[in-house]
């Protein structure tokens, strides 16, 4: 069973189709790109998948389950986590305090406790920190975990949105332009940690992005879109060497 099964997947804003017949399977473990031109909808698609936006038409499967139209904390709780090209963190919070957010959905108790510090509150605090510690060494950022989000560096508020990704135990994480503003040092640790996500998360991770570098050397089949549609999909090397994919993005 694939992990993600999206057909016929629709969205119109003012008459203009914005994502139009889009489907896409991405099978559990995989490493998936969706890629195309600035305006071609790839956003919209995450936007669809994470219950931002309710399609007009089309279905979507995560695991076998039907989630389409759902909300975006019942996707969440479903499996569907997310990074955003734009970073939004908590930025006034602590490092350690992002990480404990992605984990109240799993780590619940009730208004009564956390106001009466009853003794399941310093329990489940205990359980948050205890897991969000375990993240942040994951991501190298134990050791800030005190500071503030916004005092981090660029590479590592990255990192973090990631690490609070993952703290909601999710199926399948989609990474909206992980690379955006990272020197070619930066790209290559990340190229590092997204691997590593996949390999010890047992996660499945679909993946918007420009850097041609870092979608070759780590996703293994691509979907392209153009103007709301698929051009083509595929294996990486295929989809990269065709001539509708350079032609989609030099304009020629």
């Amino acid at each position: 069973m694939a992990m993600l099964e999206v057909k016929n997947l629709g969205i119109l804003f003012g008459g203009l189709k914005a994502v139009d017949n889009f489907n896409v399977t991405i099978e559990k473990g995989q490493l998936y790109g969706l890629i195309g031109p600035n305006g071609a909808g790839k956003t919209t698609v995450f936007n669809l998948l994470t219950g931002v936006y309710k399609p007009d038409n089309g279905s979507i499967h995560l695991d076998g389950v039907n989630i389409t139209g759902k909300k975006t904390i019942e996707i969440n709780q479903e499996g569907i986590a997310r990074t955003f090209q734009n970073i939004r963190l908590f930025k006034e919070l602590s490092v350690l305090d992002n990480v404990k957010a992605g984990l109240h959905n799993h780590h619940p108790y009730s208004t009564l406790e956390g106001i009466f510090r009853l003794p399941r509150y310093f329990k489940v605090e205990k359980e948050m920190n205890e897991k969000a510690m375990e993240l942040l060494k994951v991501f190298d950022l134990d050791k800030e975990c005190e500071y503030k989000a916004s005092n981090l560096p660029y590479g590592k508020q990255r990192k973090l949105e990631i690490a609070r990704a993952l703290a909601t135990d999710p199926k399948l994480l989609l990474l909206d332009e992980p690379a955006a503003g990272m020197n070619p040092n930066e790209t290559a640790e990340l190229m590092k940690t997204i691997r590593f996500v996949r390999d010890n998360f047992d996660m499945t991770i679909l993946l918007i992005e420009h850097d041609m570098k870092l979608v070759s050397g780590i996703c293994e089949r691509l979907t392209v879109l153009n103007f709301g549609q698929v051009l083509t999909q595929g294996e990486t090397s295929e989809v990269l060497n065709d001539k509708r994919v350079i032609t989609a993005y030099l304009g020629e």
